[in-house]
């Protein structure tokens, strides 16, 4: 029941009436329209109305909030433009995508808030993001994330509320449980009595509310409020109902009746009504069909206006122009007189010195990588240069560390997520590619996020330790990847990658670190990420490859030298943006082409860059394109089992190969 005492005039009881209704009124018109085929597709949140609404009128305008499917009314009570909204519902050229998502897959900074993908909970460890920058800036701000009872099975749930409740974060997570994710009733989702309980595992606060009491609803959350500011996050359960299906499609025929007479008696808008008919604040039906009539009047003309707004139309070089930001590198400042030798880590060391030197924006998360210095030790001293709050031991969550540097991004930092091993960015792959990847053509501003990944094999290190998962990102737009094969590489490639806007996923390869040795400036110089070098100059044939590739390759260069062989070495140094016009520029020299990958044959990097040559260099070649790969086989532990994997191990073959032909 809604709470009989709360003392509110009439002007804003009709307000907050008004308020519910707007979502339930805009919901209606939109099931009409999917019957009539202006939409494909609709997630129906009637019945769940009083927990958007009562969240978003209880929270600070400056509060962040992160919706799901079944939140329209944060959009409308946060003010979000009609016309814009209806135009995203209806993949209009005006929405807040383009066209280029639908539903409520977007979002809105100038009215704080950040959009969700279809991957269940991947946008809450954006807010644990979100919420360290708040407390960073001190904003006394919060953070309010919501999923449904079904995404609380996903990993990044578990890992966004473990990370806030250790960091202290001012967020606060919303569940929705409205009884049934999909179709899966929650007696199949979890055990515990309540996901409440959940909290306390987590040293988090708690609270149930009845999520179809809007009273009830704005009291809690502006309690939650004032405790996550204290610096404990808050885990809210809403209990409520889903009145139509997951999506309209699927139907609720799975739901029983009696569960819809029972909530029906439970709607928000219904209590509420009867709550101010109580109050004697509006007493007759005229009155209440008045008050329709006016919140129909809100939306009427903009929805009509996003019926009749241009669709989008295809323009190749606008939709690729719209997965980056273009870099503006600043021209490279006199490198000094300073020289010194340095290994591969110490180059990657001093880049990200460099960097945090100059900008106080940058941020370092990973596992080990404080007190420590990381595994590898590349951040050791970092801690005590830099101090906890920018060089941040993350607990073992690779996804959630992508995630919240994904929110930390939004607001303007630059985050550096060092992968402990390259291996472990499988357990991260979703916010990788799909929240990170694609936000900036969907919505989002730029996102400077630097992703650090030792990869490669050659040290013994087995299956789960030495694997190039590199080329795994080449066909996921929105991705720049770099792999540094020299120390001078290492150093200005990072720094360069550290200043580009967009996301770059830096490999470094773990056998260089200290085995590799140069003199080079100490001071780091920036360039435009995307280039490749020819690195040896040759005529009989062209060695294309990049990483440890390009070491193999000077070491059968210099045997083939003896010969009377010469080879050129061409180092990719980038596999996105792939450099083509300089491998061009080599075949057309040698007319002959070896492709040399560390990663296992089948699907590397190096399977692109044939198709490529093939379409665009085919003329200039002399001979078949030849592929030099490791084994198409995990990656060995033992040392002479690994040897035999490596790709190293066939390349004088391949070379003789390529020549003989």
């Amino acid at each position: 029941m809604i709470h009989p005492t709360k003392n509110i005039s009439k002007e804003e009881a009709v307000e907050l009436y008004k308020k519910l209704l707007l979502p339930r009124r805009i919901e209606e018109r939109m099931i009409n329209l999917l019957r009539q085929g202006k939409i494909s597709k609709w997630f129906s949140g009637i019945g769940q109305e009083a927990i958007s609404i009562g969240a978003a009128a209880s929270l600070s305008d400056e509060d962040y909030l992160l919706p799901m499917h079944r939140n329209l009314g944060l959009f409308t009570t946060r003010g979000v433009d009609l016309y814009r909204l209806f135009c995203q519902l209806l993949g209009k050229a005006d929405g807040f995508t383009n066209g280029r998502d639908r539903s409520f897959h977007f979002g809105s900074l100038d009215n704080r808030i950040v959009g969700m993908i279809s991957h269940l909970a991947a946008t809450l460890p954006v807010a644990d993001g979100l919420a360290l920058a708040s407390r960073m800036k001190e904003t006394g701000s919060v953070v309010c994330s919501f999923c449904g009872d079904g995404a609380t099975s996903e990993g990044d749930f578990h890992e966004a509320l473990n990370l806030a409740a250790v960091w202290e974060l001012p967020v606060i997570f919303v569940i929705e449980n409205n009884g049934y994710a999909l179709s899966t009733p929650t007696s199949e989702q979890y055990a515990c009595q309540h996901l409440l309980n959940r909290a306390i595992g987590y040293g988090l606060a708690g609270l149930k509310i009845d999520g179809n009491n809007i009273f009830n609803v704005m009291d809690e959350m502006a309690d939650a409020r004032k405790t996550a500011l204290r610096g404990q996050p808050v885990l809210i359960e809403a209990k409520t109902f889903r009145m139509r299906g997951h999506e309209e499609a699927s139907g609720t025929s799975y739901i029983p009746d009696e569960l819809f007479e029972e909530w029906k008696r439970r709607d928000p808008i219904l209590q509420l009504k009867k709550w101010i008919k109580n109050k004697k604040l509006v007493t007759t039906e005229e009155e209440f069909s008045a008050v329709a009539d006016q919140v129909d009047q809100l939306f009427e003309d903009e929805l009509e206006r996003a019926l009749n707004a241009d669709d989008p139309v295809f323009d190749e070089e606008k939709e690729t122009a719209a997965v980056f930001t273009s870099a503006e590198i600043p021209s490279p400042a006199k490198p000094g007189a300073t020289q010194s030798e340095q290994r591969f880590v110490d180059a990657v060391s001093n880049a990200l010195r460099q960097a945090f030197l100059e900008d106080d924006s940058y941020i370092m998360l990973g596992q080990d990588i404080a007190e420590y210095g990381g595994v590898f030790k590349v951040t050791e001293g970092f801690v005590e240069q830099f101090g906890k709050e920018r060089i941040r031991n993350t607990p073992t969550m690779e996804s959630g560390a992508v995630g919240t540097a994904i929110g930390l991004a939004l607001e303007g930092f630059k985050p550096v997520v060092e992968m402990q091993f390259a291996d472990f960015i499988s357990c991260g792959f979703n916010q990788v590619i799909n929240n990170l990847a694609k936000s900036r053509y969907r919505w989002t501003p730029p996102l400077n996020v630097t992703i650090r990944a030792p990869h490669g094999a050659g040290v013994g290190s087995g299956p789960f330790h030495s694997q190039s998962p590199e080329g795994w990102f080449m066909q996921h737009a929105g991705l720049k990847i770099v792999v540094p094969s020299s120390v001078q590489d290492a150093q200005n490639l990072l720094y360069s990658a550290l200043m580009d806007p967009n996301p770059v996923l830096f490999f470094e390869h773990k056998k260089l670190y200290r085995s590799l040795k140069s003199t080079i400036y100490d001071h780091c110089q920036p360039e435009e990420l995307g280039s490749a070098a020819i690195c040896r100059e040759g005529t009989s044939a062209s060695i294309i490859t990049y990483g440890m590739g390009v070491h193999w390759a000077y070491e059968i260069a210099e045997e083939y030298e003896r010969k009377g062989v010469e080879l050129e070495i061409v180092d990719l140094r980038c596999l996105y943006p792939l450099d083509l016009e300089t491998v061009r520029t080599s075949i057309i020299k040698t007319n002959k082409a070896l492709l040399l990958q560390e990663p296992s044959l089948t699907l590397g990097p190096m399977s692109e860059l044939s198709a490529l040559i093939n379409e665009q260099c085919f003329e200039h070649l002399d001979a078949p394109l030849i592929r030099c790969g490791s084994l198409d086989t995990p990656i060995p532990f033992n040392k002479r089992l690994e040897e035999g994997y490596l790709a190293s191990h066939r390349l004088k073959e391949k070379i003789n190969q390529l020549l003989e032909y």
